[in-house]
């Protein structure tokens, strides 16, 4: 039984006249009766009392138009999903990201889409280093991802925040109430920093800060993610260098401290796999350019 024995059974149904059914339908009348008739063959049994006056149902085909008319709408509403899908309506689209930065993009986002396009959801992954989302995004196990830049080629980026670095240091600590912190003052301090097998750019600004202050860090301790982190600098462990947006998560006995001098900022993109056919990925570029600005005013781009 194909659907369009369903939509010939049921043109007719509701006409009660071949002629009339095969017009609604934009089939001639032969095709359309011959239709009918495999359908019967199939069901071994008579739909339609027909003679030269008249068409009616049978007790078999009054059976079968309820359940006909549910199988076609069934089917309509899987050619909606289908269609809103193809179209970027609907569907999931994978995002991950670590730190207080991607909270703050994805919150955007997120309620812009919930009022464009509600079929969408958002799969969040948080906790994720910039270096495991760009290796996500290449073995296709994540759509989307915010990483700091630059990234490898084959990778789209639209930039989203441009993070300035601090020093983050346990409360009543000796630099608190000296001003802005000249990243030489750090030198004989223990740092807290992230592991450097995850890829964080963060820890690669830490380095390079120091490294252009001419020293290298003590590393008390290395920590898995800004939680952690925080609670080893609240405890006493050690200083850490963390990005502005950090600030936003409350830690008892931290305090944050702006770097004094011209230091670099890091900029913060989403990125996505140029190969990545997802319709839906699409209409969440296309959502994120229009509600989050490129910080860096050079669009998406590709490296």
């Amino acid at each position: 039984m194909e659907l369009r024995h369903l939509h010939a059974f049921l043109a007719v149904a509701e006409e009660l006249h071949f002629g009339r059914a095969a017009e609604r339908l934009h089939v001639a009348q032969s095709p359309l009766s011959q239709t009918v008739r495999a359908l019967e063959r199939e069901l071994g049994t008579d739909l339609f009392v027909r003679t030269t006056r008249s068409v009616r149902l049978t007790a078999a085909g009054e059976a079968l138009v309820a359940p006909a008319r549910v199988i076609e709408a069934q089917i309509g509403i899987v050619r909606g999903i289908a269609q809103a899908a193809s179209a970027g309506e609907t569907g999931r689209v994978t995002v991950g990201f670590g730190g207080a930065g991607g909270y703050t993009v994805l919150s955007v986002l997120a309620r812009s889409l919930a009022d464009t396009y509600p079929g969408i959801e958002l799969d969040l992954r948080p906790q994720m280093y910039s270096g495991e989302v760009l290796d996500a995004l290449a073995r296709g196990t994540l759509d989307m991802g915010i990483v700091g830049l630059p990234v490898p080629r084959g990778f789209a980026t639209h930039t989203v925040r441009e993070e300035a670095l601090m020093v983050a240091v346990p409360a009543g600590h000796r630099l608190v109430d000296a001003g802005p912190v000249a990243p030489q003052e750090l030198a004989g301090e223990r740092f807290v920093i992230y592991p450097a097998e995850h890829g964080s750019v963060v820890r690669d600004a830490t380095l390079a800060l120091c490294a252009a202050a001419g020293f290298a860090p003590v590393v008390a301790h290395e920590a898995p993610d800004p939680y952690s982190l925080l609670a080893m600098v609240g405890a006493g462990v050690g200083v850490a260098v963390v990005v502005d947006s950090t600030a936003h998560l409350t830690m008892d006995g931290v305090e944050y401290l702006p770097i004094a001098g011209d230091v670099p900022t890091l900029p913060i993109a989403m990125a996505w796999h140029d190969s990545n056919p997802s319709p839906a990925v699409q209409t969440v570029t296309r959502v994120l350019r229009d509600v989050i600005g490129n910080v860096g005013r050079v669009g998406a781009r590709r490296r």
